[in-house]
């Protein structure tokens, strides 16, 4: 990371900078997340971006646009909008440790995972697809960590005593930010963001819950790819298309940070060789 990036990313991980006068205000003023939702969506060109993973298959590397996008938006968060790496604690924004992305998975029984993936910042496409793949199937043989197997406990709780343990859980680790080990459980416990590729399901376009049992800033939504007209130097050309949307914590981003990240997700998209 050249030296301007990485003064940058320290100077914006200070307490003074992470709970600015804005954030506090959020931070009281607004529920987590009911009130807080803020929505968008763009589409992206993938034509390119295909044709180099078509390559790479090639060449062995069983890697997706999930991978891919896996790994730009890790890197986005560390180096393009590093202030959104952080979660809601005690009434202040605390950064978190690393850059950990959430990846949703279609599980053997029909149900939605989520496997984690730490340090995504940090590695390549090879790591993050032997990554990927190892904790798929650790999920899907319903070997689940820790975090996913709270969620089974939950289950089992009859009602009401159910929504009162959440409730507890809610104002222990999210609100207080109390660990509780043998459950798998933090206020930094289901990483970064959530990244969920709805597309590979058949769906065009989505826009997700913001999970009210996560301290994650942003979940967001690869949707269906078609071929669309795209003028590019004044002429029309066929394109492969796919819809991204995001859903977004108000308390923690903003408008003008979700357009640096997707800024910086369409610059990287356009040198991906640089994930390698």
């Amino acid at each position: 990371m050249p030296a301007v990036q990485k003064e940058y990313f320290y100077a914006m991980n200070t307490s003074d900078t992470l709970n600015s006068e804005w954030r506090k205000i959020a931070a009281t003023i607004y529920k987590k997340p009911t009130d807080s939702k803020i929505y968008g969506q763009a589409d992206i060109d993938v034509t390119d971006l295909e044709k180099f993973i078509s390559e790479k298959r090639k060449d062995g590397l069983k890697i997706t646009l999930t991978h891919v996008f896996v790994s730009i938006i890790s890197r986005g968060l560390k180096s393009a909008v590093p202030e959104l790496n952080c979660f809601v604690r005690r009434g202040k924004f605390v950064a978190r440790p690393s850059v950990d992305a959430m990846v949703s998975v279609l599980k053997a029984d029909g149900e939605m995972g989520s496997v984690k993936v730490q340090h995504a910042d940090t590695l390549n496409l090879a790591a993050i697809e032997e990554i990927l793949k190892k904790e798929i199937n650790k999920s899907r043989k319903g070997d689940e960590n820790k975090t996913m197997q709270s969620k089974n406990i939950l289950a089992s709780i009859p009602w009401p005593f159910r929504n009162w343990f959440f409730g507890l859980y809610s104002t222990l680790t999210l609100n207080w930010g109390v660990s509780i080990p043998f459950l798998g459980l933090s206020a930094n416990s289901f990483g970064s963001f959530l990244l969920t590729n709805i597309g590979s399901i058949g769906l065009d376009t989505g826009f997700p819950a913001l999970l009210p049992s996560a301290n994650i800033p942003f979940v967001m939504v690869m949707g269906g790819i078609k071929k669309k007209p795209v003028v590019i130097n004044d002429n029309i050309v066929i394109r492969r298309i796919m819809s991204l949307t995001v859903v977004m914590d108000h308390r923690i981003t903003d408008a003008s940070q979700a357009g640096r990240l997707l800024r910086f997700l369409k610059q990287q998209m356009s040198h991906p060789e640089e994930l390698l």
